[in-house]
């Protein structure tokens, strides 16, 4: 079945191009472009009221969309900010060790690693990495503060096992486990109600939410890290006649906000979740529909000279298919010059499903791609 017809402001925005790179950078539905007219039209209408709406019912419909995804008792535990990378720095900061002991994968995403690459040249953090398959094991040995490791690694597609492992260790004086969820927020049934009181879960809409930049998000366990002392104004934003001197918090989620931020993402995410309940549309029936079009694309052997680093296996899958090899880049430019997009990370070739392809669309790829390699 082609669902194309929820996209087709981009597609045809583009008409010639194929874009496998749904991993990356998702293709927007037309429903993201309701939502972000809707934020423009209550601007120009509330002005300064507008905020009342934005931390009122587009907050509360925001976070019971990621309650509801991810299976979380409270939606009350869920803050927003405009990227992941704040959330981070917030947490770090709650921590009262000096230098903090990090244990994590030695396959995290750039923006974590090159953050964990400056703060161990500055001295406030000693990060020990593991392959994601010794994560859980290294856990149990202790001596760390905070445990970091995403639910799906960017680069290889590889899934997480243990977090209930993982969780079973943490404690709100110490260690922290923080799984970083970009890569299974909306692209894996995630059920977070038996470890959501112990661990912390952050990720955005820029990929399989669909919503584009700026609507990240952070459930964090209730009792962990009270007062984060790298804050903004907007923690205690219901309690802003506070004497001077005095620093409020929230006593939910909202701790961990910085300060005034647009919120046109949170309009986009709430109108996709409402598109997708109305077409019926799950995470796992999506899934479903992109691993249908992974098998098609994966039966003809199209990269016989590179490695598949995440082969289809029965388990949960990444949306994406990572392909290792010397022709990684190359492959990805001879693509890029038909209008194809893809991804490309050193030697990782990386070809991401969605919603917005359909089996004709795998036979083109496939075609360009014998070509190309036709002329090798």
């Amino acid at each position: 079945m082609s669902w194309k017809t929820l996209f087709s402001k981009a597609l045809t925005a583009n008409p010639h191009r194929l874009h496998f790179a749904a991993h990356s950078h998702h293709l927007w539905p037309d429903a993201a472009y309701e939502g972000h007219i809707a934020a423009c039209d209550d601007a120009m209408r509330l002005a300064d009221h507008k905020w009342n709406k934005i931390m009122g019912p587009v907050w509360a419909e925001a976070q019971g969309h990621v309650a509801a995804e991810l299976n979380l008792p409270d939606p009350g535990t869920i803050a927003f900010a405009p990227n992941t990378h704040d959330f981070l720095v917030r947490i770090i900061s709650a921590i009262p060790a000096r230098p903090v002991r990090v244990l994590t994968t030695d396959g995290e995403f750039h923006s974590f690693r090159r953050q964990m690459d400056r703060w161990s040249e500055s001295g406030d953090v000693v990060v020990e990495a593991v392959p994601a398959n010794a994560l859980a094991e290294k856990a149990q040995s202790g001596g760390h503060d905070l445990i970091f490791a995403s639910q799906v690694l960017f680069n290889s597609g590889t899934v997480l096992n243990g977090i209930d492992q993982l969780a079973a260790l943490a404690r709100s004086e110490g260690p922290w486990v923080v799984i970083d969820g970009y890569h299974g927020f909306m692209a894996l049934d995630t059920d977070l109600f038996s470890v959501a009181d112990r661990i912390f879960y952050l990720s955005g809409g820029y990929k399989y939410a669909m919503s584009g930049e700026g609507a990240c998000f952070l459930h964090s366990p209730p009792g962990y890290a009270p007062r984060p002392p790298v804050t903004g104004w907007y923690a205690a934003f219901d309690d802003l006649a506070l004497p001077p001197g005095k620093v409020g918090y929230a006593a939910d989620g909202r701790r961990f906000l910085g300060s005034t931020f647009d919120p046109s993402g949170l309009y986009r995410f709430n109108a996709v979740r409402a598109m997708l309940s109305d077409a019926g549309l799950s995470t796992g029936k999506i899934s479903n529909h992109v691993v249908a079009l992974q098998k098609q694309f994966l039966k003809q052997d199209p990269l016989p000279n590179m490695h598949l680093l995440n082969p289809l296996d029965g388990r949960p899958h990444a949306r994406f298919l990572a392909f290792k090899g010397e022709s990684a880049a190359a492959l990805y430019a001879a693509l890029a010059e038909r209008n194809i997009v893809t991804d490309v990370r050193g030697d990782v070739l990386r070809i991401g499903f969605g919603l917005y392809h359909d089996a004709d669309d795998v036979d083109h790829l496939l075609r360009f791609l014998a070509q190309i390699q036709a002329l090798e």
